[in-house]
């Protein structure tokens, strides 16, 4: 396990590093998630293996510190992950990670070089309390939240995903699905649009289209549905193939 001090005040995000050439790879996990219990399939696989691969946990999350002194904007979450012991990376990253990665390539772009983004929010969401994602947690005040508005969340994400919220800092939890809900200016989806390095968005097939494709796919961003899966895109190793050569 690796580590590094992320915060004035000393915090620590870590992670877990398999060796290999570069540029490294970065496994970025999604709300309430952990990148090893959620990439370590998809790192061994043999169309992956090879490269230098950090799967790290965002602050709040895993193995990660859980500063309570921390907005977890995204923005934050994107500094945070700036310290990462890499440069020219290609990140592989789900959901709210997706979210993160966008922020980061677009704030810090030579840290990046390549990102593959699975099922990413590009959206604001309006609070929803029948959600079982980020819209559902951020329908609560965190004071809720934190006095038992945790236990619907709970309910609402069954044992799968609950085996790596449990592991999240509650404060932490409810303040990331705020920040993810209420979403970036510009939008997330706008800075995707402008990102200068190649990039491709992978989402569940049975999900439909995703919205504003034909927007993406003219700016260069490859839209990949993948078959069998949920959200949870990135535990389907056994689909997974060459995505199409990025347009740019």
């Amino acid at each position: 396990m690796r580590e590094a001090t992320v915060t004035p005040e000393g915090d620590r995000m870590r992670w877990v590093e398999l060796p290999g050439r570069q540029p490294a790879r970065v496994y970025v996990h999604g709300l309430g998630a952990s990148s090893p219990a959620y990439f370590a399939a998809s790192a061994a696989h043999p169309l992956l293996t090879g490269h230098r691969s950090l799967l790290v946990d965002l602050l709040g999350h895993g193995l990660s510190d859980r500063p309570q002194g921390f907005d977890y904007a995204l923005e934050s979450h994107a500094e945070a992950l700036a310290h990462a012991d890499v440069t020219g990376a290609e990140l592989v990253a789900h959901s709210m990670g997706g979210s993160v990665a966008v922020v980061l390539a677009t704030r810090h772009p030579h840290l990046v070089s390549r990102l593959v983004l699975v099922d990413a929010n590009l959206d604001a969401l309006a609070p929803d309390p029948t959600s079982a994602g980020s819209a559902g947690i951020a329908a609560h005040s965190e004071a809720d939240f934190l006095a038992g508005g945790w236990r619907q969340a709970r309910e609402r994400a069954g044992a799968h995903w609950w085996a790596t919220m449990r592991l999240t800092d509650r404060r932490a939890l409810h303040r990331s699905a705020v920040h993810l809900a209420r979403g970036t200016e510009p939008t997330l989806r706008e800075l995707l649009r402008d990102l200068p390095i190649p990039h491709a968005y992978l989402l569940p097939e049975a999900d439909g289209p995703l919205p504003g494709t034909a927007e993406l796919t003219a700016a260069g961003v490859p839209v990949v549905p993948i078959p069998d899966c949920g959200h949870n895109t990135c535990w389907t190793t056994r689909k997974l193939s060459p995505a199409p050569p990025p347009r740019r």
